[in-house]
């Protein structure tokens, strides 16, 4: 704050601080969290607009994550400079920064501008710190009236104190229900392990029960690697570390590589695939790889949930400007009690164990994944028949 006098806060202000502390300290979601901050900010403040930008301990750089205005879900993980801009400022400093002008500030990041769309003129950037970490920084754009005040460079500092702890308690909530669910997962495959490495210790072993061992050491271990994978996408998903690389793809070769992977499952399953991806579709623009991994777990279920000599089909279409992709296979289908829940964290269908292995984050991965790319992903199935999972992703204009 300039000057040494401390401005008085209207008391509607401080109540709406009070409220927002309570309010922040029990939200353990951080989407709904930081979307909660943004908005805050941007009223408190009377500003066009309000962001959050995370920082990356690892690479020693600010990410773009969320803000009021943002359209385009892509957005997030963009990567802003500590030295080069006024929100790196701010945060190797440890104190609020104001400008009136600061298209015009050589420190200016303009790049944040067109992601944003919004032309920054005045600028207030709040660094938000808990038990001395640094958390990432809380802008404030284009005050509605005049310039950023001393009131409301205090305002955003008390709200950036009350975020920071926020941000850190749902982190650690994240990291510690992840560990719990990670620990509970892989006692099973390593039961498994341990029990076959000690059956081939055993000297009367015949080779039929040595070939069982090491294909059940083999079977639990490719197990393990897959959990552990989705394990680390999801903690960087919903701890808004994951970065995104969108792109302008088509989308038939990608099937083809999906499908491809799968070969050797879909052989040994005497199951049959056709794809229907119409040649005169226009191309995706969003991240690829990521796009891909949710095929991969789409097809993955397919095969895994097929009855033997079954069909995967894998299709796409235009529903209402945008690209519909689905994933259908002719296994046993799920139960109407059951679909509801099908994109829950660690979900699985009652039953589903005895078919195969998973954690049941599979599908709960590919919901976030999609709707980060402002997409939707449904299931329609019928018992007895099968079961069609559609991806609606938003097409190039």
């Amino acid at each position: 704050m300039t000057g040494s006098a401390v401005p008085l806060l209207p008391l509607d202000a401080y109540r709406r601080l009070l409220a927002l502390a309570r309010d922040l300290a029990a939200t353990l979601e951080l989407d709904t969290l930081l979307q909660r901050i943004v908005q805050a900010a941007a009223e408190l403040s009377e500003a066009e607009a309000a962001s959050i930008l995370l920082y990356d301990p690892q690479r020693k750089e600010l990410r773009f994550q969320t803000a009021t205005n943002l359209s385009d879900k892509l957005q997030r993980g963009t990567r802003v400079p500590l030295e080069g801009s006024l929100a790196g400022l701010a945060l190797r400093r440890r104190r609020p920064i104001r400008r009136q002008h600061a298209h015009s500030d050589p420190s200016h990041y303009g790049h944040l501008d067109r992601l944003t769309r919004i032309a920054t003129d005045s600028l207030l950037a709040v660094p938000l710190i808990a038990n001395d970490e640094p958390i990432g920084v809380l802008e404030a754009v284009n005050k509605r009236s005049g310039a950023f005040t001393d009131a409301d460079e205090e305002i955003l500092t008390v709200l950036g104190a009350q975020a920071a702890v926020a941000i850190q308690n749902a982190r650690l909530f994240l990291e510690a229900d992840l560990i719990a669910e990670l620990v509970h997962e892989v006692r099973t495959p390593l039961g498994a392990i341990l029990a076959a490495a000690q059956l081939l210790r055993l000297p009367q072993i015949s080779e039929p029960q040595r070939r069982q061992a090491i294909d059940a050491i083999e079977r639990e271990a490719r197990y393990l690697n897959e959990l552990t994978t989705t394990f680390l996408d999801l903690a960087a998903l919903e701890s808004g570390r994951a970065r995104f690389h969108s792109e302008a793809f088509a989308l038939a070769p990608l099937v083809d590589e999906v499908v491809q992977l799968f070969a050797a499952e879909i052989e040994a399953a005497g199951l049959t695939v056709e794809t229907a991806i119409p040649p005169d579709l226009p191309p995706l623009k969003a991240d690829r790889g990521k796009i891909k991994q949710v095929l991969i777990n789409l097809v993955s279920n397919a095969v895994k949930y097929n009855r033997r000599g079954g069909k995967i089909r894998l299709a796409a279409y235009r529903e209402n400007g945008r690209l519909a992709i689905t994933v259908s296979d002719t296994g046993p289908g799920i139960a109407p009690e059951y679909r509801r829940r099908l994109f829950q964290k660690f979900y699985r269908v009652p039953g589903s164990e005895q078919r195969a292995a998973g954690s049941g984050l599979g599908l709960y991965l590919c919901k976030r994944i999609v709707e980060a790319h402002n997409g939707e992903i449904r299931v329609h199935s019928k018992p007895g028949e099968g079961t069609t999972f559609v991806v609606l992703l938003p097409l190039m204009p």
